[in-house]
């Protein structure tokens, strides 16, 4: 697999910006992040799902609209009979087609789709993440709305976007077109409470 080119070369410089004194949001950019969207059918999908979740070593195939796995590799439901698989740990994987998730989805017939290249993945964190998010997602993030392993795809300055709430914080994934821009957007609204770039 080629390796990926980020949409941020030259604009994601690391450092505290901001209130230097006490930065309360940290983004990052998560390089070679891996991700493959599969559709099935409504006939066989928790079984195809959870011979799918095996092949990756994840326990249980996600409800709709949450995670399941690490932030090294996991699966998204991101719609009833839509998942994305994304990793930062599979590379050597994914370059062979015979890998056993390949093999499941050619058996199953289900459709796949290889987004690595369509998407930026950032990690917002840090103690204000939600109140920066929230300036610019339509979306309740309260925990109790939105707790650990929720996804949701939403709009961010009208383009369309793919939340998820991880163990390190809230995984986005932005059109690679859309990414620069939307970097500057969070850049110039995470100042008022102080920021790293990690």
């Amino acid at each position: 697999m080629a390796k990926e080119v980020s949409a941020l070369d030259g604009y994601c410089k690391k450092g505290v910006f901001g209130k230097q004194d006490n930065p309360t949001i940290v983004l990052s950019e998560i390089k070679q992040t891996i991700i493959y969207q599969f559709a099935g059918w409504s006939n066989n999908l928790l079984d195809v799902g959870d011979k799918f979740a095996e092949s990756v070593k994840i326990k249980n195939f996600p409800k709709t609209n949450k995670a399941e796995g690490s932030v090294d590799t996991a699966i998204l439901r991101i719609e009833p009979l839509k998942w994305w698989l994304v990793s930062t740990e599979l590379w050597d994987e994914v370059t062979h087609p015979s890998f056993e998730f390949f093999e499941i989805s050619k058996k199953y017939k289900l459709c796949e789709l290889n987004l690595t290249n369509s998407r930026t993945h950032i990690r917002v964190s840090g103690e204000s993440a939600v109140h920066l998010l929230n300036r610019h997602l339509s979306i309740d993030l309260r925990e109790k709305s939105f707790n650990l392993n929720s996804i949701a795809s939403t709009n961010f300055h009208h383009c369309s976007v793919t939340l998820w709430k991880s163990t390190k914080g809230y995984e986005l994934f932005l059109p690679r077109a859309f990414a620069l821009s939307l970097w500057e957007i969070f850049i110039e609204s995470a100042g008022q409470f102080g920021y790293e770039i990690k």
